[in-house]
């Protein structure tokens, strides 16, 4: 059988990279799926800080995170960035037209999985909207857990007296001097709506009263502040209840704005306290890791010149190892194509890619790289923490998706165009009466308004009459459509049950093949 495997080799600024990076142990598929996200993915809305509705997305992103965020409660230890913000937008606190656009952003892209929630998504959106407007990269995690119901209506108000705002920026676990920080950080951008505020924009003629006169995210909100040439409508706006920001900013003297004078620090101190944000979760909930920088196989500056090659480890100890030996060198090299938070590090990489054909009863137990810059030093070895790449199986029963036998399909007639994706699973044994079913996930939600939740569909797979068995595997498919990302799947073979969980569909299409059938 033959096998795809990519491997990213990256140059830039990526100080003290060997042969291994972090803490990371592959297989991750939540640490791998939020490494490609941020470096990869489509979620990439905000770079240039564009303008929406008055204001730009990036405000309209951050202000979902804080809003989402603010329900936690370091007493009891509920709440926190958990998505409960889609059950929300009927609080007061909630109002404002950016925040269902910003939800319906979040479901567009479809990048919710069954491990990468839409609290993962808001937390991401964040980072993207920092960075997009010319912030720093926020380091980040996944892991976060949906809540199914609205939290507490524990949003700071503009209206609300300084103990109070103390108070609730405690319970979300930031201090006097965080609050004050944490305001400046997030009202760096945006504004505030006329109609959805009409107490504090009392001018009709002005739709969104921005809080500062750049739209970057920059520490201009300081300095404006501190000149007394602010235009933010909660430190000079007509009406004193709510000058919240004034209260806020003034409540230890100015100590704090003053700090934040400086740019380096503003931007140090926000990427500080947006990370602590967004990372706010429940106390039963576990975040993964960090994620400063890409991780996935990487090397640093591999030379133009390196060769590259993958080694692998059959089932039985090399045995079954054709005659060139269990390596294969890349077979071609594609370039990398970064989301903001990678041009924002100026790095720049290249996909290295290989086909290597393994014996299918022999199969593979680990694989590992070697990268050779062909200037006399010893080759760097990838190896996956000296445990390389283990893949994880029973050699006389096996389970998966064959790449090389599903098929892309599409039906052309007269005024209609069907498209599915025709998946066959490959059962390795005595599988002709084997029972396999799956579970598709899908992530885009048709609702017209929030909540956007997922679906899943429960399929069972036929044997395959147009894949006889070969090779003591047995084949089974099911069509299933394109909106489908990820599978779970089951095969009961006598008393053996099989699974394969959370195979990624999307990623897997481009090696299907395409099969046009026209109608005569």
């Amino acid at each position: 059988m033959s096998q795809l495997i990519r491997f990213l080799a990256v140059a830039g600024t990526l100080a003290g990279y060997a042969q291994s990076l972090s803490t990371f142990q592959w297989p991750n598929p939540l640490l791998s799926y939020a490494d490609n996200q941020l470096y990869e993915g489509n979620l990439d809305l905000t770079g240039g800080c564009p303008t929406r509705d008055d204001t730009t997305i990036s405000a309209q992103w951050l202000r979902v995170a804080y809003h989402d965020m603010s329900t936690h409660n370091v007493d009891d230890g509920t709440g926190g960035l958990d998505a409960s913000i889609m059950y929300e937008l009927d609080m007061p606190q909630n109002v404002g037209e950016g925040m269902a656009l910003s939800l319906q952003d979040f479901n567009g892209f479809g990048i919710v999985t069954p491990f990468f929630g839409m609290a993962d998504v808001i937390a991401l959106g964040a980072v993207f909207a920092v960075v997009g407007c010319g912030g720093p990269v926020i380091p980040y995690s996944a892991g976060r857990i949906d809540a199914s119901t609205a939290g507490p209506p524990t949003v700071p108000q503009p209206q609300q007296n300084l103990t109070t705002h103390i108070e609730l920026f405690r319970q979300q676990g930031f201090n006097e001097t965080e609050m004050i920080a944490l305001v400046a950080c997030g009202h760096t951008l945006g504004g505030v709506r006329q109609v959805d505020f009409p107490l504090i924009v009392t001018d009709t003629s002005t739709d969104v009263d921005t809080f500062d006169t750049t739209p970057a995210y920059d520490n201009t909100i300081v300095s404006q502040y501190l000149q007394n040439t602010t235009q933010d409508v909660l430190v000079v706006g007509p009406n004193v209840t709510t000058q919240s920001d004034l209260r806020i900013f003034s409540s230890d003297g100015n100590v704090t704005m003053q700090s934040l004078l400086s740019s380096d620090t503003f931007s140090d101190t926000c990427a500080a306290l947006l990370q602590r944000m967004i990372n706010t979760v429940p106390s039963t909930v576990n975040l993964t890791d960090p994620i400063a920088e890409p991780f996935q196989y990487v090397i640093k500056d591999p030379f133009a010149s390196a060769t590259v090659t993958m080694l692998w480890a059959d089932q039985q100890g090399d045995s079954f190892c054709p005659s060139t030996g269990c390596s294969v060198q890349s077979s071609s090299i594609q370039p990398v194509f970064f989301t903001i938070t990678g041009k924002a590090q100026n790095l720049t990489a290249s996909w290295y890619l290989f086909n290597a054909t393994i014996n299918s009863t022999s199969s593979i137990s680990k694989f590992w790289f070697e990268i050779n810059n062909n200037d006399g030093s010893d080759p760097i070895v990838v190896d996956n923490g000296g445990s390389g790449f283990a893949i994880e199986q029973d050699p006389s029963l096996s389970l998966f998706v064959d790449f090389m036998r599903s098929e892309t399909v599409q039906l052309e007639t007269p005024g209609d165009f069907t498209a599915f994706q025709k998946v066959v699973v490959a059962v390795l044994g005595n599988a002709a009466s084997a029972t396999v079913s799956m579970t598709a996930f899908t992530p885009f939600s048709t609702a017209l308004a929030p909540p956007f939740t997922p679906t899943t569909t429960s399929i069972s797979l036929e044997l395959d009459e147009t894949n006889p068995p070969e090779g003591a595997f047995t084949f089974f498919t099911a069509n299933v459509s394109f909106s489908v990302t990820f599978l779970d799947i089951t095969a009961n073979v006598g008393s053996t049950s099989l699974t394969v969980e959370n195979f990624n569909l999307a990623a897997a299409i481009d090696s299907f093949t395409l099969i046009n059938v026209i109608p005569s």
